[in-house]
């Protein structure tokens, strides 16, 4: 079983993606942009390495405009060393990688120019994975699309729509139920029925069910949708967020529905995708619980939380900082429980110049003059101005300066180092 996330991080310094208008995607715009997201991807493959991640969702922005006619870079030739080699370590650490065409990909629409901008948008996605060198088990992820009036005749119009996809795509697809229109009951039926592998998404489900069945129940259903040479089954994991719209994802998992959902799963050969707002934070957290793991990994994701959690609950942090020092005890869930607890509270201006204290006392000794002069004058101002990200901001320049290696990977300045 591997479990994994989508598309980006969390507070893993300088790993981002980017992009640029219409108007200025000029070919040289476009090459350094394709460059810099390559290097970006290939950072994000190192960090799941480093921390067994064996499943990932690879941005559909990775190249701009990627199906567009703006975009007539060969851009599958100009980077070919740089793609083989992310695949190659990919395949070499058994890490699964995917790709889901967004909503936008409708394929069974009735306008016929909606439907080959959706048939593009796909052979774009399998030509990147494709110059990866990933076999088909490297899936595309697809929704069925609208309704458009009647469900049936929709359903028909995917069904001839996929038929007329390039083989190699169509070895890629997967299909998905959805919160609004298809029902994991219907997509069934289309998979069973055009060999097309089924991906369960369990809050998709929640708010749009086909009837009262499990979760376990309909996870063994998509089942037979899957061959080998499709890997392993992938389902869809996500918690509704509190207070929004539903099917909204939560900011993090909360680990006992996790762990419930976890072991009501029919078998074990399960692929799970995170589908929350914290990514790779949530991931390391659901593989800590499910594997046995030694003290010495929730100390290291215990110094990248630490200032976060001292910011918003100084009661957490002393109750975290007692329970890791037995050493004979490895207590995930309870440090998980205490993180998310803490992360949960409002931010108090008291705590956060505490924290903010507490991460100045790395630079004190040899910061300059004019660097405590500064320190002080926020901290003079706090009681009135209490403009914590100008402190924060001040003191992540601090740490990139000095190269304060444990500060520039905490969680603290997590809206800074992305």
């Amino acid at each position: 079983m591997a479990i994994g996330y989508a598309c980006l991080t969390v507070g893993i310094p300088k790993v981002t993606f980017k992009t640029c208008r219409l108007k200025n995607a000029t070919p040289e715009k476009l090459n350094t942009l394709i460059e810099h997201n390559l290097k970006a991807l290939d950072q994000i493959i190192d960090y799941n390495i480093a921390n067994n991640i064996k499943l990932f969702r690879i941005s559909s922005d990775i190249i701009p405009f990627g199906s567009h006619p703006v975009n007539e870079n060969k851009w599958w030739d100009d980077f070919k060393d740089d793609l083989t080699a992310i695949g190659q370590k990919a395949m070499e650490a058994n890490m699964r990688l995917s790709m889901h065409p967004g909503q936008y990909t409708v394929l069974n629409s009735p306008s016929a120019s909606v439907v080959e901008r959706a048939k593009a948008y796909l052979a774009y996605h399998n030509l990147f994975l494709d110059s990866l060198g990933l076999e088909a088990s490297h899936n595309l992820i697809l929704h069925i699309g609208g309704v458009y009036g009647n469900k049936e005749t929709a359903m028909e119009h995917f069904k001839d729509n996929f038929q007329q996809l390039d083989p190699n795509i169509k070895k890629r697809l997967v299909i998905e139920n959805d919160d609004k229109a298809y029902t994991i009951e219907e997509v069934l039926s289309i998979g069973s029925q055009m060999k097309i592998p089924v991906v369960y998404d369990n809050l998709h489900n929640q708010v749009n069910p086909a009837d009262s069945s499990s979760d376990a129940y309909l996870i063994q259903m998509c089942q037979s949708t899957w061959t080998k040479e499709d890997g392993p089954q992938k389902v869809h994991y996500s918690q509704q967020a509190m207070n929004k719209k539903p099917g909204s994802h939560s900011a993090t998992i909360d680990l006992d529905l996790f762990m419930d959902f976890y072991h009501h799963l029919p078998h074990s050969e399960i692929d799970i995708m995170l589908e929350v707002k914290d990514k790779n934070l949530s991931a390391m957290k659901a593989i800590h619980a499910t594997n046995a793991i030694a003290i010495k990994y929730l100390e290291t994701a215990w110094s990248r939380y630490k200032y976060w959690v001292l910011e918003r609950s100084p009661q957490d942090y002393q109750l975290i900082r007692t329970l890791l020092k037995d050493k004979t005890h490895v207590p995930t869930l309870d440090f998980y429980r205490l993180i998310d607890h803490a992360l949960a509270q409002p931010l108090e201006d008291g705590n956060a110049l505490n924290a903010a204290q507490h991460v100045w006392g790395y630079f004190k000794k040899q910061a300059t003059p004019k660097e405590l002069e500064r320190y002080n004058i926020l901290t003079e101002r706090w009681t009135t101005e209490k403009n914590i990200k100008a402190m924060k901001r001040f003191l992540w320049n601090l740490t990139v300066k000095y190269r304060e290696r444990y500060l520039l990977e905490s969680l603290y300045f997590r809206e800074f180092n992305e």
